[in-house]
């Protein structure tokens, strides 16, 4: 064998591995996505491109992409967990008998206690019909309450149709952010 043919089928197989080693990465441990909508706003904007974490284990307040339906994935911030009571009143949030602070929500403040709340008032029991998260089940919010469809109007999602935490924001570079927990 030539050391040209040699050096071909070495660059070949490290291509191939390198393939391999993506789709691996992709299929199993992070991928990508593009935000679609303003539900998230201000925390993610309409167009913005995220990192997601696929190992992740779903905390409270953490972003999440989840699958909506066979065709569309869906962005939002979990808000309830299995077990928990969930209470909205006075644009206060309450998750089992605790006020919960959105510092994520301060720049939405010109919206709130106006005469309208940002987030209308609700418990869980009304809106519903179970007085907790059911397990297996997660309660998601908006970041943008005014415009949000989110678990006030389809109720909970199933924790196995979770694709992933956001974990950051790489495009466009202005809005470069790690980390939402600290939001």
């Amino acid at each position: 064998m030539t050391k040209t043919k040699k050096e071909l089928i070495e660059w070949l197989m490290s291509l191939a591995i390198g393939i391999i080693v993506v789709l691996v990465v992709r299929s199993f441990v992070a991928t990508n996505y593009e935000v679609v909508g303003e539900s998230m706003m201000p925390t993610l904007h309409d167009h913005d491109h995220v990192i997601i974490s696929k190992l992740s284990t779903i905390k409270r307040m953490d972003i999440i992409i989840f699958h909506s339906d066979e065709k569309e994935d869906y962005v939002k911030r979990v808000i309830g967990l299995p077990g928990d009571t969930i209470t909205y009143e006075n644009d206060e949030l309450y998750i089992n008998n605790q006020k919960i602070e959105e510092p994520f929500l301060s720049s939405y403040e010109a919206y709130i206690n106006t005469e309208t709340n940002f987030t209308e008032n609700f418990d869980l029991q009304k809106l519903t019909g179970t007085k907790t998260v059911p397990p297996g089940k997660l309660f998601v919010l908006g970041d943008n309450r005014i415009s949000s469809l989110d678990s006030r109007y389809f109720h909970f999602i199933d924790e196995k149709e979770v694709i992933g935490e956001v974990k950051l924001i790489y495009w466009p570079l202005s809005d470069f952010k790690v980390n939402f927990r600290s939001e």
